[in-house]
């Protein structure tokens, strides 16, 4: 009888996990997120105009266009590409997908201009017991940063966590950790919060600080809720908004700004994207901080939900500001990667 009841435990054990595995693997599929670490082909359509009806002209504002590509992929996990981060090199990159997949691989380069992904792997984001994120609900990782610690933090909009993985270290097998945050982060604008997190660099104003703009968590004033977070110690500032544009993403331009990435979307009008240039030391207690328009682009340009931004400088010492896009896991949207080099005069 013992060993009757042994069995059937033993066997209901079995059966009880293996019903999760697959319902981990059905809501896997459901969300479009990596189920276990795994290398993925990328094809790479080169875009090489920015302007749809001027295809010579390549100065836009500051900035100058230096090439773009249209991405796919048949793995079901590729797609909504919500954050980036791109090493010194230029090359080698991290991504932070929506329903909370890991996005790594290298840019191909010729003649300057991005041609291909290479080496690209996707793996799920795993939460502080090394099961993915998605299994607790943690959906919508919307903004990735490396700090100083050597740490890189992510923003997840739903919950409105803020999390922090030692990759350097562990890699994809890297566990979530939680990092504190005001309690007035729980009266954000539901899935419209965690769009901006940025970390200035050493040597930068308020390299010490992790900075966080919401995308549309607004103030009294119609202003996007802002802060500055080290430790217990918190600011809390504002950033201006105008002409119904929300924060998408942003990233430092070392020494002293932020590049703020915004879009808008009108039913009649489509989708625009912009990026301002925010001064780091204006960011104290109770400020308003506004800043020039670096590039606005419309529908009549090769943008599309333009969510991620990375800055690095290549080897003439230009400065390359690379967008990303999230399609959404949408067909009738597309992942792009845009390369723009800044020209300071």
């Amino acid at each position: 009888m013992q060993f009757t009841q042994r069995r059937l435990i033993a066997g209901g054990t079995f059966v009880a996990a293996l019903v999760l595995v697959v319902v981990s693997f059905v809501v896997a599929d459901a969300l479009h997120t990596s189920r276990a670490p795994a290398h993925i082909r990328i094809e790479a359509t080169p875009i090489v105009s920015f302007d749809t009806r001027d295809p010579s002209r390549t100065r836009f504002g500051a900035l100058e266009f230096r090439g773009g590509l249209a991405l796919v992929s048949n793995y079901k996990a590729f797609g909504g590409v919500s954050a980036l981060h791109i090493d010194p090199d230029g090359a080698h990159f991290l991504a932070v997908t929506d329903n909370g997949s890991w996005l790594r691989g290298r840019i191909v380069y010729r003649g300057g201009r991005p041609a291909g992904i290479a080496d690209a792997e996707m793996a799920p984001m795993l939460g502080p017991d090394g099961k993915p994120l998605f299994e607790r609900g943690w959906y919508d990782a919307e903004s990735l940063t490396l700090g100083n610690d050597g740490l890189y933090y992510v923003g997840i909009e739903r919950v409105e966590k803020i999390v922090r993985f030692d990759y350097r270290r562990d890699g994809f097998a890297a566990r979530a950790q939680e990092v504190p945050v005001p309690g007035d982060f729980k009266t954000f604008t539901y899935n419209k919060s965690l769009e901006c997190l940025a970390s200035p660099p050493r040597g930068s104003p308020k390299a010490d600080d992790l900075i966080v703009v919401t995308e549309h968590s607004l103030d009294a004033a119609g202003n996007h809720r802002a802060y500055l977070l080290n430790g217990a110690h918190v600011v809390r500032f504002s950033v201006k908004r105008t002409d119904d544009f929300d924060v998408s993403d942003c990233t430092v331009l070392a020494p002293d700004d932020l590049l703020l990435l915004e879009r808008r979307f009108w039913v009649a009008r489509g989708i625009a994207v912009r990026i301002r240039r925010l001064r780091l030391d204006d960011m104290k207690q109770d400020a308003l901080v506004d800043g020039p328009t670096v590039l606005e682009a419309d529908l009549a340009y090769q943008i599309d939900n333009m969510e991620g931004i990375a800055v690095t400088r290549n080897a003439q010492g230009e400065t390359i500001i690379t967008l990303v896009s999230d399609d959404n896991f949408s067909p009738i949207q597309r992942n792009l990667l845009l390369q723009f080099a800044l020209v300071e005069h």
